[in-house]
């Protein structure tokens, strides 16, 4: 079940750059190490839905169901250019911030979890992944894809905590600089525009 191959997979998969890596590496950079974790935790959180849709077999619902794919997936679009737009606009995000408090902490993990649970394309991918690492002859073939989700999952927040720390070990190069920094702010924002507008334009 647990196999070499779907390691590696798993692994190209988390480390292809989307929304989540995006969210959690503008938040190392802007907020601090401790809430690029949060961040990270909160996008891990997000595949939880989505893992437990396909395994219920819901994500086959929402593949055959066009208006049910269509809401999410817009819902998620809207979000997504919610974040872009404060992203562009928050002046305040010009200083790099000192480590937030637990309030603030929990919030970014919020919008990490939104971030992905508003992806309907995550669902129909566990659909379309899982099974084909399920042995045909597997006794349990849903707890084989719970403990999968699981590897998935805790390969994403391994990827996902060192993407944010990365980015925060390098935000010293550009705290002197407000410049690079609103630069770097708008370049995310703009990341978020166009990875919104591609999941606008996204098929089932």
């Amino acid at each position: 079940m647990l196999s070499i191959e779907f390691i590696i997979t798993s692994l190209i998969v988390v480390l292809i750059p989307g929304t989540g890596v995006i969210y959690t590496i503008s938040t190392g950079l802007f907020k601090g190490s401790r809430a690029s974790i949060f961040a990270a935790l909160g996008c891990t959180a997000g595949i939880i839905p989505s893992l437990g849709a396909c395994v219920l077999g819901l994500a086959a619902i929402m593949h055959t169901s066009a208006v049910v794919f269509q809401l999410v997936k817009f819902a998620g679009v809207a979000y997504l250019l919610y974040l872009a737009w404060g992203m562009w606009k928050d002046t305040s995000a010009l200083v790099i911030e000192a480590e937030g408090s637990r309030g603030n902490l929990w919030a970014i993990s919020v919008k990490g979890f939104f971030i992905n649970i508003l992806n309907p394309k995550l669902s129909l991918f566990f659909l379309a992944f899982l099974p084909q690492f399920i042995p045909l002859d597997a006794a349990a073939p849903l707890i084989n894809m719970l403990v999968l989700g699981s590897v998935f999952m805790g390969m994403t927040f391994l990827v996902f905590v060192i993407y944010g720390l990365l980015a925060n070990s390098l935000s010293h190069y550009v705290v002197n600089s407000p410049k690079v920094i609103k630069y770097i702010q708008r370049s995310f924002a703009a990341s978020f525009a166009l990875l919104g507008a591609k999941l606008a334009f996204a098929d089932r």
